[in-house]
């Protein structure tokens, strides 16, 4: 079963990330495992520099989108927030099932955690997918997309990073 559990979530490899194909026209962006390895570099950094529990963080990271790999990318303009939330709930949960079962609840449980984002570890984890889609369309400026393209993906960093160190950094890098 366990391969299982791997075979599925390699499919993150695979599953291109939409918005920037969809409201950019890149043919070849980034999947969603280039964003998931990107943004757990950047979690384990800023908290081990905060002094967080790095090792939950670093699963909440892993975690975060693997619903993506049986139900694909969506963008907020496809679905209602709510109605993702149930499809990725009902995903993971089938995903989880190829694990042992102490295994899956702990992953469950810090899956829900991520979602009701009531711990600092949660609040990180979250703020850092907004900076590394802000890094990630700062790259897309330097290969040459037209900056005011790409404005609607730092406004949504700008309006959901909060914290005053994650939100330096977030400024630092739209200088």
């Amino acid at each position: 079963m366990v391969e299982e559990f791997f075979k599925i979530t390699s499919n993150l490899k695979k599953i291109p990330r939409k918005g920037w194909k969809a409201k950019l026209g890149i043919s070849l962006p980034e999947s969603v495992a280039d964003h998931t390895f990107s943004m757990s570099i950047i979690a384990m950094v800023l908290s081990d520099l905060q002094k967080l529990d790095t090792h939950k963080v670093l699963k909440m990271s892993l975690l975060h989108d693997i619903a993506e790999s049986v139900i694909g990318d969506f963008t907020p303009e496809d679905i209602e927030k709510s109605k993702k939330n149930k499809v990725e709930n009902n995903a993971i949960r089938k995903i989880l099932n190829n694990l042992p079962e102490a295994l899956a609840k702990e992953y469950i449980s810090i899956w829900n955690e991520y979602n009701e984002s009531a711990t600092k570890e949660a609040i990180l984890v979250h703020e850092v997918d907004k900076l590394e889609m802000a890094i990630q369309a700062s790259t897309y400026v330097n290969e040459g997309i037209e900056k005011e393209k790409l404005e609607p993906f730092f406004n949504s960093a700008k309006s959901q990073i909060n914290s005053k160190y994650v939100k330096e950094l977030l400024d630092k890098l739209l200088q």
